[in-house]
C-alpha cells in the first residue's frame, strides 16, 4: 500500500513538472467549462445573425447606428445557414473522426467533398484540391490568390474553444488546419482569434485578452503590427473608437491582394477585419451590446467580425450571463441542426467540451472531482511563412485598355457589382488570344468562374507557365476571381498571354473564358 502511494506520489510530481514547464495549474468548474463553451457557440450565432443584414455593405465607412438591423430574438435562427457556422462545425468534426493528432491531409480531403457553397480562399483551395493540388500547398501563393484572406479566420473558433488556457496547443492546431486554404496572414488570423478565445476562458478583461491574442502571433507579421497599432491607439484614445477607426484605415487599407478587392473600397483581408474584432472588444469594455455595434457598425465582413467578438465574450462572460434580449431566441432552435452538419447546439457544444478536455489531458491536465486542473500555457508565437513581400497591388488593367491585343473572337458583356460596372471579353473558340504586358513582380489575370468554364494555356515571357480552367465547380458563376496569377517575379517587364483551348473544364461541358483585367503587383 505504501508502495502504491509513493507510486501514485511519483506520478502527481511528474504532472506537475510537466506543467510547471508551460505555467501553472489553473482551476476550472466541469460546469464553468460547459457555460464557457455555450456562451462561445452562443456569441456566434448571435453576433453573425445580427451582422448578416450589413455583410460588405458597408466598405470602407462606418455603419450609422439606424442603419443597424433592429435585434429581434428570432433572428438568430439565421445562424442555422451561415458559414461562419457551419465551416467551423465541418472542421471541428475532422478532429471528432481522426482525433486530436488529425493531419492537414484530413481536413484537406474533408473540404474537398465539402458540398456547400465557398467563397474566396476557401473556394481556391477546393479547386485546388480536386485537381490533385496536396493539402498542405492549396492554401499558398502558388494555387491560391486569396492566401490572407479571412477563410481561416472566421472558422478558427472551433480551436479556441476547445483549447482553454492552451494558446500554444491551439495555434498547432491552427498551423494544421489553416494551412489547407490560406497562408502567412490568413493563417495568423486563426491564431489570433483562437488564442483569445483561449485567454477568454480565464481573463475578464477584453485588453488582456486582445494582448494574449497578439502574444500567439509571429511579432515582426503585418498581421501583429495592426493589433499593436490598434492597442496603441485604444490607449490614446480610450473614449473614441471612430477615431481609431479611422486611424486603421488610412494606415492598413491599402493592401488587399485578393482579385476582388484590389484597389477597390471591398476588402476581406484578414488582419483588417481582425482589427475591427480586436476594435470591438476593447471598446464594448465586456458589454455584450456595445461589442456587437462597434464590430458591425466597423463595416467590411460585418457578420463574421461580430461573430468572432461575440464569441469570445462569450466565452469570457459564459452563456448565462449573456443578455436575455440576445440569447433568448436559442432555446428554440437548440435542437436544429446547421446546415451541411449533423450538429445541434446542443450536439456541438458537448462534441467541443469533450475535445476540450481530451486537449486539456493531453497537455499535462487533469479532472479531480467536479473541477478540471488546466496546465495553462503562455502565448507563444509559432513561425509562419509569410508572403506579403510578394508586392502590392499597384494597377488594374481593364479588359477595355489598349494595352490589352485579342485575337479571335471574343464577346464583351457587363456586370453590375458593388456600384462598379465590370467589362468582361468572353471567349470559347480554340486559338484565340488575349496578351498584355506589365511592369513589376506579380499579376493577377481576373475573370469569372463559369459552370460551363473551358481551359486555356498561359505564357509568361514567352514560356508555357501554366494551364488553367475556369470551371466554378458550383451552379452559379463566380465574379472576381483568378483566372491566372503568379508572384514573386523579378521587377521588370512581363508579358502575359492567355490562348483558350475550346475545350471544357473538369466536369463542364462548356469552353467559355472570361477575362475582366490584369491586375498588378510591384
Amino acid at each position: 500500500m505504501r508502495a502504491l502511494t509513493s507510486a501514485i506520489a511519483a506520478l502527481s510530481l511528474i504532472l506537475l513538472m510537466a506543467a510547471s514547464k508551460n505555467g501553472s495549474y489553473r482551476k476550472i468548474t466541469r460546469a464553468e467549462l460547459r457555460d464557457r463553451i455555450e456562451g462561445g457557440w452562443a456569441g456566434q450565432m448571435i453576433g453573425v445573425s445580427f451582422g448578416a443584414p450589413t455583410e460588405f455593405r458597408y466598405n470602407q465607412q462606418i455603419i450609422a447606428p439606424q442603419q443597424l438591423p433592429v435585434w429581434k430574438p428570432d433572428m438568430v435562427s439565421n445562424s442555422l445557414q451561415q458559414d461562419d457556422l457551419y465551416v467551423d462545425m465541418t472542421f471541428a468534426k475532422v478532429l471528432d473522426d481522426k482525433g486530436l493528432n488529425a493531419s492537414t491531409e484530413d481536413f484537406g480531403a474533408m473540404l474537398r467533398e465539402a458540398k456547400y457553397r465557398l467563397w474566396h480562399a476557401n473556394l481556391a483551395a477546393r479547386r485546388a484540391l480536386k485537381r490533385g493540388v496536396s493539402a498542405k500547398l492549396s492554401g499558398t501563393p502558388q494555387y491560391n490568390a486569396h492566401a490572407n484572406d479571412i477563410d481561416f479566420q472566421i472558422e478558427s473558433d472551433f480551436i479556441g474553444l476547445m483549447a482553454p488556457g492552451l494558446p500554444q496547443a491551439g495555434n498547432d492546431l491552427c498551423l494544421r488546419a489553416g494551412r489547407v486554404m490560406n497562408t502567412g496572414d490568413g493563417i495568423i488570423g486563426g491564431m489570433f482569434i483562437s488564442g483569445m478565445y483561449s485567454a477568454a476562458f480565464f481573463e475578464k478583461d477584453p485588453r488582456n485578452v486582445v494582448e494574449a491574442g497578439l502574444a500567439a502571433m509571429p511579432p515582426a507579421s503585418p498581421y501583429a503590427k495592426v493589433i499593436r497599432d490598434v492597442l496603441n491607439w485604444s490607449a490614446q484614445y480610450p473614449d473614441d473608437w471612430i477615431r481609431v477607426w479611422k486611424l486603421i484605415n488610412e494606415k492598413w487599407d491599402k493592401r488587399e491582394p485578393c482579385p476582388e478587392g484590389a484597389l477597390r473600397p471591398f476588402n476581406i483581408d484578414a488582419k483588417l477585419n481582425g482589427a475591427y474584432v480586436a476594435l470591438g472588444l476593447l471598446y464594448g469594455k465586456g458589454d455584450f451590446s456595445r461589442t456587437l455595434e462597434v464590430s458591425t457598425r466597423s463595416g467590411q465582413d460585418s457578420d463574421c467580425n461580430p461573430a468572432n467578438a461575440a464569441g469570445i465574450l462569450g466565452v469570457m462572460l459564459g452563456y448565462k450571463a449573456i443578455p436575455s434580449k440576445w440569447k433568448d431566441g436559442i432555446p428554440a432552435i437548440a435542437d436544429q441542426k446547421f446546415s451541411y452538419t449533423d450538429f445541434t447546439f446542443r450536439t456541438i457544444v458537448e462534441s467541443t467540451e469533450k475535445r476540450a478536455l481530451a486537449l486539456i489531458r493531453a497537455r499535462g491536465g487533469r479532472e479531480e472531482a467536479n473541477s478540471i486542473l488546466v496546465a495553462v500555457e503562455p502565448p507563444k508565437p509559432t513561425p509562419v511563412a509569410l508572403w506579403d513581400d510578394y508586392g502590392s497591388p499597384v494597377e488594374r488593367i481593364e479588359a477595355v485598355d489598349s494595352r490589352w491585343q485579342w485575337k479571335g473572337s471574343w464577346k464583351e458583356t457587363v456586370q453590375e457589382r458593388r456600384k462598379d460596372r465590370r467589362v468582361m471579353k468572353i471567349a470559347s473558340e480554340p486559338g484565340a488570344e488575349a496578351t498584355v504586358s506589365f511592369e513589376g513582380t506579380g499579376a493577377i489575370v481576373s475573370g469569372t468562374y463559369l459552370p460551363n468554364g473551358g481551359t486555356a494555356a498561359v505564357y509568361l515571357d514567352g514560356k508555357l507557365h501554366k494551364t488553367v480552367d475556369v470551371v466554378s465547380d458550383e451552379k452559379e458563376s463566380r465574379i472576381g476571381e483568378s483566372v491566372w496569377h503568379a508572384f514573386g517575379l523579378r521587377n521588370s517587364k512581363h508579358t502575359v498571354r492567355l490562348v483558350v483551348s475550346g475545350k471544357p473544364g473538369p466536369g463542364s461541358t462548356g469552353s467559355d473564358v472570361s477575362i475582366e483585367d490584369l491586375i498588378v503587383f510591384r
